[in-house]
């Protein structure tokens, strides 16, 4: 059986550390108030110009690097993101040129919070079934010049930051690699965490009564998000882990999608696991939606949390309502 083994792991940040004390000048908020709330104590935000493609391929290179190869080994790339540089085309596309690839396809996952464990999915579907030896996957997201910098869009704005991880995945033995995925939507709660414009029911895709009432602004319905993630993010868990017939105990590190502090420690509890066995990045860098999964993996590398042969577990949940999880043997 072929297997996508995840061979290479890189992220970028941007530079630019923008942290709690900065947001008080901006809105009615303190450093009190975010860290109890969310954990996070910083994040990095662009400098004005940059796209979320230029994440993206520093990312890229740092995974190839990791690898041992180079942008012509790729041969397909996936990309997750809800923050492309432009209504369309996709980064994908603008990717593979900035990498100097060649005309290799290019395929964007938008889904959101979730992006990365659905792009890892299906990366890992076309490796099993032949149609490409190595995939790069990516997950980048500028969330920082889309939010309300004031006390009015508080809520949403102290939560996101910047920033891009990618993996590279190639075809291998069945002795390790991506073991299972699990992915779940339920579209009935939509409206829970969401940017409603643009959108393509109006003309124009955006009115001026929704710009004055700032609808092009992501908004959550925090209370139903916090008890839908602690619920989905165990099922899931669990499901990918019977899937390929493996224990919780066999895991050596959970990488959950850095939502907000909050959700992660819940989630440990509910499992039944020491805090120290799921990944948290989320007090550096905020929540970088389809980024946070893959810029956590690098650093738990970085940090020697996991190594060759370790089983590791993918996990999100966020806007759609989208989740799932990804059980890999590094």
């Amino acid at each position: 059986m072929t297997r996508a083994h995840l061979t290479g792991m890189g992220f970028h940040v941007p530079e630019r550390v923008v942290r709690n004390a900065d947001l008080e000048k901006l809105m009615d908020t303190s450093d009190e108030w975010i860290v109890e709330r969310t954990g996070i104590r910083e994040r990095r935000f662009v400098q004005p110009g940059t796209g979320t493609t230029d994440l993206a391929l520093e990312a890229a290179r740092r995974a190839l690097d990791d690898a041992g190869r180079t942008p012509r080994d790729v041969e397909f790339i996936v990309f997750a993101t809800i923050t492309r540089d432009q209504m369309f085309p996709g980064c994908g596309t603008m990717l593979q040129q900035a990498l100097g690839i060649g005309t290799i396809g290019a395929l964007e996952v938008h889904n959101a919070c979730s992006g990365f464990v659905y792009a890892v999915a299906a990366a890992d579907a076309f490796i099993r079934a032949g149609s490409y030896r190595r995939i790069l996957v990516v997950g980048a997201e500028i969330q920082s010049t889309g939010l309300n910098m004031s006390t009015a869009g508080r809520d949403m704005a102290v939560l996101f930051g910047d920033g891009a991880g990618a993996v590279l995945l190639e075809a291998g033995d069945e002795s390790r690699g991506v073991l299972a995925s699990v992915l779940h939507g339920d579209g009935a709660h939509v409206e829970d965490l969401w940017a409603e414009a643009p959108t393509s029911k109006v003309m124009g895709r955006l009115t001026p009564e929704m710009l004055a009432e700032g609808r092009m602004y992501p908004r959550m319905n925090g209370r139903n998000v916090f008890k839908h993630a602690v619920t989905r993010f165990p099922e899931a868990i669990h499901e990918a882990l019977d899937a390929c017939g493996l224990r919780l105990e066999e895991v050596a590190l959970i990488v959950p999608h850095q939502a907000n502090a909050r959700i992660s420690e819940a989630v440990a509890e509910r499992l039944g696991v020491p805090s120290e066995k799921v990944f948290q990045n989320i007090e550096r860098y905020g929540n970088t939606t389809a980024a946070s999964i893959p810029i956590a993996l690098a650093e738990a590398k970085q940090q020697g949390r996991i190594r060759t042969g370790d089983l590791v577990v993918l996990a999100a949940f966020g806007a759609g309502f989208a989740w799932g999880a990804s059980v890999i043997r590094l």
